[in-house]
């Protein structure tokens, strides 16, 4: 089937203002938005930019709004969109563009840097790996399959509101480790989150939950969070 790509172009080093522009690609319903920009970029247009790395879901490198939603081009299907006139590709919300549809990353990753990320012990790094209890890791399995994509920042409207809100994905690292047997900074991590703008921002539009690649329950984890807060520490920011 022929599809129409109408794709939010900007090049800082040669425009003044983005702009969109339309192509025409053949593809097959079972192929990924993906194959088709790749498509795009190789036959039509080598100044396209954009991520790519694994192109099988893993790596999140590939995220962008997709006819308006935050999405990894490498897992939505042409036969998503069946029927849509054409598909629209932007790059995500509230990132500065670097060119075309890649976003710089660094105060994203930035923010979950500010969860400090890592296990962090009282003891002394162990001779082998501190083993962890099937019923332990449930609690934290969910949040794992984090990628980094930023979708759910990007997709997140209380960002537009508040830009100094740490945003959905470093709020599960944030519980990843929180709740991870083999840390040993509980009390510390609580307080943190415990700040203005950490999980107290979040107004349960479930966005972040919604356009998530990986099915975690974002809205879920923070509000889990909200509550342990309520229990231990007065709320600093609600």
């Amino acid at each position: 089937m022929l599809l129409q790509f109408k794709i939010l172009r900007f090049d800082p080093e040669a425009d003044k203002e983005s702009y969109y522009r339309t192509y025409s690609v053949e593809a097959r319903p079972e192929e990924r938005i993906l194959d088709c920009l790749n498509r795009i970029k190789w036959e039509q247009d080598g100044t396209l930019a954009y991520r790519m790395s694994c192109a099988h879901g893993v790596c999140g490198s590939d995220g962008m709004r997709i006819n308006g939603v935050c999405a990894l081009a490498c897992q939505k299907l042409v036969k998503d969109y069946a029927g849509a006139e054409e598909i629209t590709l932007e790059p995500l919300p509230f990132f500065q563009v670097r060119k075309d549809l890649i976003v710089d990353m660094d105060d994203f990753l930035a923010r979950v840097r500010s969860m400090q990320p890592f296990l962090i012990r009282n003891d002394a790094p162990p001779e082998k790996e501190t083993l962890q209890s099937p019923e332990d890791h449930r609690k934290v399995e969910d949040a794992i399959r984090c990628i980094l994509c930023a979708c759910c920042t990007s997709a997140c409207p209380v960002m537009a509101q508040n830009p100094d809100y740490v945003g959905p994905a470093a709020l599960v690292w944030a519980y990843r480790y929180l709740y991870d047997s083999r840390d040993d900074r509980f009390s510390e991590r609580l307080e943190k989150l415990n700040e203005p703008n950490s999980v107290w921002p979040c107004a349960n539009h479930f966005e972040c939950t919604r356009v998530c690649p990986k099915s975690i329950p974002v809205t879920k984890s923070i509000n889990f969070m909200k509550r342990e807060i309520k229990k231990r520490l007065p709320p600093a920011g609600e």
